[in-house]
């Protein structure tokens, strides 16, 4: 198949034209470069404090695991190397979000290019790399971010393992694929449903079923998977118990409000004319048929969306959660849209998002100073963390000059201890998590528990409005009052700090 491509919109996009041409790789590099640039210049501009699970994230890399309380290793992993290459700075911790994104746009292309020519290859990799919900995730680190690019690569060696002739090196590709996947989010389980999908609608493609390099590749992923699961079984299961309590399943029975917000989401995650386009293009398979190639992106687009659906529907689910999807969605909207002849439309939502890419820049860019109506501060829950650690550094920089230092400094939430993990990370006070009951809540209460009762006087910031439940423990509580610090335009975060000593 030819590998040139003109300009996106021409006449003739598959490359047989004579004037203007350039090859699709060459224009693919050009507009996967200019965006990548401007992301990073983005990160160096950005004005939001990391957001607490960003600065979990953070911490998590300052302990290399095989697994953490609630994810999989592989984020801390990343952050850690590139840490160590770049530094400790907001902008360094995120730099592997934009730089992965791009790797995942590539292979988009590969798997498009391969499923249907170069030109369906590299419209869907440049839409892929301006969804709205990448550009969001660009900006930040998360774990979505490796697992997006497993499930890529993962997609890209399952079609090239078809191929009778191709030799292990698919398999292989696909085993690690699958296993770092898993190990970047459990959610990378998904894949291997959408493959029996796969098979169960195409009777072509069951010769997999008695190809042993498939079960290679399943017995790599699972060999990949299994330090973690080691860990878990030495912690508790805590990674297994925390992920179903996060599907919230217990509630009632089913929730419309909470669905029909997460498909509303989808057109902001996806974009309105691609998910749109979404729509139609699984209502025209259910009345006409697809070809192969589009079963198979079908199979591995719906199964995961009708699940998070069904999910949210149930109790409730982030508009993040079935991201997977659009993987091979955008593959199989923008070969649709081409073959339909509804280039126009590709053009829109391409520079629809492009606009919002550069939005999202500029937005992050002013962070704290500005309001929407009727939103308030967008940026409000990244704002706010570093005065409130800086609060907490006032007070124990003075009990250090008056000669009695606090020997440690206590967080009763989850968010606050991540944030002063990360701000204080030059300040040798110990932070620790205050845990009521026999459970740990979250990965510091597992981790790093107050228990000794030696380890006084301490500096408690509670952010509840009743800290009882702590300084009953306590024989001498002095509070040290009340602190607002600012987040934005929107409320102030209010935090009240007590001396403890005589642990109970």
């Amino acid at each position: 198949m030819d590998n040139r491509a003109t300009v996106p919109g021409s006449a003739n996009g598959d490359g047989d034209g004579n004037g203007g041409i350039l090859s699709a790789p060459v224009m693919l590099a050009l507009g996967l470069a200019v965006l990548l640039a401007v992301r990073v210049i983005g990160l160096s501009v950005n004005a939001t404090d990391l957001f607490f699970d960003e600065a979990q994230y953070w911490s998590w890399s300052r302990e290399p695991a095989f697994g953490y309380y609630s994810k999989p290793p592989l984020i801390a992993w990343i952050i850690g190397l590139a840490t160590t290459v770049c530094g400790d700075s907001t902008a360094c911790i995120r730099l592997p979000a934009p730089l992965l994104h791009t790797v995942t746009a590539v292979v988009v292309f590969l798997i498009g290019k391969r499923l249907h020519g170069a030109r369906v290859g590299l419209w869907s990799a440049l839409a892929f790399a301006t969804l709205p919900g990448v550009s969001l995730s660009s900006g930040i680190i998360s774990t979505d971010v490796p697992l997006l690019a497993c499930w890529a690569v993962a997609l890209w060696a399952l079609v090239a393992l078809e191929d009778a002739d191709s030799g292990w090196s698919p398999a292989i590709l696909l085993g690690l694929a699958l296993g770092l996947g898993l190990n970047a989010k459990y959610a990378m389980v998904f894949f291997v449903a959408c493959l029996a999908v796969y098979l169960i609608v195409t009777p072509q493609a069951r010769r997999l079923l008695a190809d042993g390099r498939l079960y290679g590749a399943l017995g790599l992923g699972g060999l990949l998977i299994a330090p973690n699961l080691v860990w878990n079984l030495g912690n508790g299961f805590a990674t297994f118990a925390h992920t179903a309590d996060n599907a919230r399943l217990g509630g009632s029975l089913v929730n419309f409000g909470k669905g029909l917000e997460f498909v509303a989401a989808q057109f902001a995650v996806f974009g309105p004319i691609l998910f749109a386009a979404l729509i139609v293009t699984v209502a025209r398979a259910w009345r006409e048929g697809l070809p192969e190639p589009d079963r198979l992106l079908l199979s591995f687009t719906l199964p995961v969306l009708l699940l998070i659906i069904g999910q949210a529907f149930l109790s409730r689910a982030h508009a993040n959660w079935a991201a997977v999807s659009y993987v091979a969605g955008v593959v199989l909207v923008t070969a649709t849209l081409l073959r339909l002849g509804s280039e126009l439309w590709l053009k829109g939502s391409l520079a629809l998002h492009a606009l919002l890419a550069l939005g999202l820049i500029v937005a992050t860019s002013y962070a704290g100073r500005f309001a929407l109506p009727g939103v308030g501060d967008p940026f409000q829950r990244t704002l706010g963390w570093q005065a409130l650690a800086q609060e907490a550094r006032l007070q124990l920089e003075t009990a250090r000059r008056s000669g009695q230092p606090f020997q440690a400094l206590m967080a009763d939430d989850r968010s606050v201890t991540a944030e002063l993990l990360y701000y204080l990370r030059d300040d040798p006070t110990p932070i620790v998590a205050w845990r009521e009951g026999s459970r740990p809540r979250d990965h510091y209460e597992m981790t790093r528990p107050f228990r000794d009762p030696t380890r006084t006087p301490v500096l408690l910031l509670s952010v509840r409005r009743d800290a009882d439940a702590i300084t009953r423990r306590f024989s001498t509580v002095t509070p040290l009052g009340e602190r607002q610090t600012p987040a934005g335009q929107g409320e102030p975060r209010r935090v009240r700090l007590f001396s403890l000593s005589g642990y109970r």
